[in-house]
């Protein structure tokens, strides 16, 4: 068929290795094209559990680190990252920034990390299926007659399959400022078709408690050219810094529902 890679074995057998899309991207700034993709999450969720999970996958490319061992190792380069800019007697604007922010974004690092790895010790990690691992608007494409593709499966793996649903909706509410009424419909219509468990949405509540942007930038800083900073970088530390209390307003709202 058209806008498709096809592999010939030897037999004559076909088979599709890649389909294309004629498209554009999902619209970050369109609310109902973002309640949509989330719909469009979690109808490929439901599809993905009814993949059985070969054992054989355990020592491939498919697993992926636990989300718990990713945190305390960003909560390691923050601590880095503070240290080096303490040191510094000429501090930069971007690294005045950062002093001034670290405090509060790192307590909330700790918090996620330690209150993840004590809900898995207690509770155990909610149930792995097939994710897609790399969900953003990018990989959302509004086709023909009306539907939604999802693209880019490169970083399918088995995992938790709520960290797919945290990456997208968590881009989505930086654009829109960490709108409560958004990010609490965008969940509504993902547990509308594929309901989320108790156990799924405190991981769900850590996952987003983790101040990742903010581990973002100051990891770019500390890897980059120090010399220079740009002041976009700057920028975006004191834009995480005013949508704080609206961050914080989503986030006890999650775990209120648990």
């Amino acid at each position: 068929r058209e806008g498709e890679l096809l592999s010939v074995a030897e037999d004559g057998t076909r088979c599709v290795v890649k389909e294309w899309f004629s498209g554009r991207e999902c619209s970050v700034q369109s609310e109902a094209e973002v309640v949509r993709a989330v719909g469009q999450i979690a109808k490929l969720h439901r599809t993905l559990r009814g993949i059985a999970i070969d054992e054989s996958w355990n020592l491939g490319s498919i697993l992926t680190r636990p989300a718990v061992a990713e945190m305390e190792r960003h909560n390691r380069e923050l601590v880095r990252t503070r240290n080096y800019i303490r040191k510094k007697r000429r501090k930069s604007d971007f690294e005045r920034a950062v002093s001034g922010s670290f405090a509060i974004f790192y307590e909330q690092a700790q918090e996620a990390a330690g209150g993840l790895k004590a809900q898995i010790e207690q509770d155990g990690e909610p149930e792995n299926y097939l994710c897609h691992g790399d969900l953003n608007q990018h990989h959302i494409l509004l086709a023909e007659e009306n539907e939604m593709a999802v693209i880019e499966f490169n970083r399918m793996h088995r995992g938790v399959q709520v960290e797919d649903l945290y990456h997208f909706t968590r881009k989505i509410l930086e654009k829109h400022g960490w709108d409560l009424r958004l990010g609490m419909r965008l969940l509504e219509t993902y547990d509308r078709i594929l309901p989320l468990n108790a156990q799924e949405r405190t991981y769900l509540y850590y996952l987003f408690l983790y101040p990742e942007k903010y581990w973002k930038q100051i990891n770019f800083y500390y890897n980059a050219n120090k010399a220079w900073v740009p002041a976009k970088s700057t920028e975006k530390i004191r834009k995480l810094e005013a949508q704080q209390e609206a961050r914080e307003s989503f986030i006890q709202t999650v775990i209120q529902g648990v």
